[in-house]
């Protein structure tokens, strides 16, 4: 009998390093479905893929719904066209918002800059 890999949610929560509590969060919004053992939650391949997936667009700044929106799109037996161009989408609004922050970082620091400069520039005045 060929069985398919499952998991716990302590093994998925330390493979990706989170937290039990986090896993359960997302559970609780319908991203995963474990099967239930008695109490014991029991994550299939799916599921872990799902968890992989989250994950990675946290990390690229994406929200929770527009994960979920990305992942909801995926279609097994399609060409998952429309969930590329989505995604691309996503990552071109991502892509500008961190630019527009860049800038902003940028400017932020030359204003600094400037007090500082003024900062010296006064100190100078009063030793003379």
């Amino acid at each position: 009998m060929d069985k398919k890999k499952t998991y716990s949610i302590g093994e998925l929560a330390r493979e990706f390093d989170v937290t039990t509590r986090t896993i359960r969060f997302y559970e609780d919004q319908g991203l995963v479905s474990p099967s239930r053992r008695g109490q014991t939650r029991i994550y299939s391949p799916a599921d872990r893929v799902t968890l992989k997936l989250i994950l990675r667009g946290k990390r690229l700044g994406f929200s929770l719904a527009e994960s979920k929106e990305l992942i909801g799109m995926y279609q097994p037996q399609g060409d998952n066209r429309h969930q590329l161009l989505a995604l691309q989408e996503k990552i071109h609004q991502r892509r500008a918002q961190l630019e527009q922050q860049l800038h902003d970082i940028q400017a932020m620091q030359q204003e600094l800059d400037d007090v500082e400069q003024r900062c010296i520039d006064a100190m100078n005045d009063l030793e003379s």
